[in-house]
């Protein structure tokens, strides 16, 4: 029914829920963190793709910087017994590649670290999530140089851009880069 916000970002005084003002309407958005992160400061403009959830009790809007995130968003909550608090706490704890990663790997201790997700429901998603999640992850020659590559890289596929495009812009940065710097130097190769 709503699938993206564009206005200014009013409050974001209690996460993991911001207001976003549209034209004098005020939306109550609930965010995962790793977008509550990335977001710009409260009074300046924002994006935000949306799934809006009703129930028989609330009307509830989620947002998303990513469609990356909207999407996995979307995956985790038509899992039986995964409900959108539930997802969204995933995606706090986890971003997308590193959640396509431990779908991947089968890996279930990544997920029992999230707050809320037990041994029982981990091997529940692993399993659902199977083929649907992280398909495209573990490519040939996607083996970053260094530890701060892969955080850079890492970073460029939750910001939404697809791993090819990540590992192009990584692949020229000078070795030894900040995390900081280098995500900043790619996102400038990227804008290009």
């Amino acid at each position: 029914m709503i699938g993206r916000l564009t206005g200014t970002l009013a409050d974001k005084s209690s996460p993991p829920q911001l207001l976003v003002d549209v034209n004098g309407v005020g939306y109550e958005v609930d965010v995962p963190m790793s977008s509550f992160f990335n977001l710009p400061a409260s009074g300046e403009r924002v994006t935000l793709l949306t799934h809006f959830v009703v129930r028989e009790d609330a009307q509830v809007l989620f947002g998303f910087l990513t469609a990356d995130e909207r999407n996995t968003f979307r995956q985790l909550i038509k899992i039986s017994g995964v409900g959108p608090r539930m997802a969204l706490s995933l995606l706090s704890g986890l971003s997308v590649a590193d959640l396509a990663q431990a779908v991947t790997a089968q890996d279930a201790s990544r997920l029992v670290k999230v707050p809320g997700i037990g041994k029982k429901t981990a091997e529940r998603l692993l399993l659902e999530l199977k083929g649907k999640l992280g398909a495209d992850i573990g490519v040939p020659g996607a083996v970053p140089a260094s530890d701060a590559q892969a955080d850079i890289l890492q970073a460029l596929v939750a910001l939404g851009y697809s791993e090819r495009e990540a590992q192009a812009a990584v692949k020229p940065l000078p070795p030894g880069v900040a995390v900081s710097e280098g995500i900043r130097l790619a996102l400038k190769a990227l804008s290009r």
